[in-house]
């Protein structure tokens, strides 16, 4: 297997990141989305997080987007200081550490950008996730019981946190 960088996202990287995200989206046990967004709003996303300094990195094989993990903040004045971590890894490059590295660069990158906390969601039954998240201090503060439904399974969400 080539040797993955990390690096920090450019527009150039839009492709590439729009076909992985759908990739992940597609396996519909991951994220909240089933599918990609259109590419427009992808790229309007890339740009977004260019312009303003948020974290995000992308995992590069071959020049290939591979992975990613973006931080951007929460939406209202009074959550300026948390930032809502999102990531994926195409399911190749799966168990091999690429994951833990991606989120240590992006929790040192929210760290320095300025946020005080990072939250997330992830889907009570993905483990490895989960694992991956208590790994680099995340701890669990909440479950949103039944709160997704995929071709009409419940599940639950888990709510995870960390102070930078």
């Amino acid at each position: 297997m080539s040797t993955v960088e990390i690096v920090p996202i450019r527009e150039e990287h839009a492709g590439g990141f729009h076909r992985t995200l759908d990739i992940v989206a597609r396996e519909r046990r991951h994220l909240s989305f089933l599918e990609a967004p259109p590419i427009d709003a992808t790229r309007a996303f890339i740009r977004d997080n260019i312009e303003n300094g948020f974290p995000q990195l992308v995992a590069l094989a071959d020049d290939e987007v591979v992975g990613w993990c973006d931080v951007r903040p929460k939406a209202r004045p009074i959550h300026a200081h948390v930032g809502v971590l999102g990531m994926g890894l195409l399911p190749a490059f799966r168990g091999q550490g690429l994951g833990l590295r991606l989120i240590e660069r992006a929790l040192a990158a929210s760290k320095r950008f300025g946020f005080h906390r990072v939250e997330l969601t992830v889907r009570a039954e993905n483990a490895n996730a989960v694992a991956l998240y208590r790994k680099v201090g995340f701890e669990l503060e909440g479950r949103l019981r039944d709160d997704v439904c995929v071709d009409g399974v419940y599940g639950d969400l888990l709510v995870m946190g960390i102070l930078l």
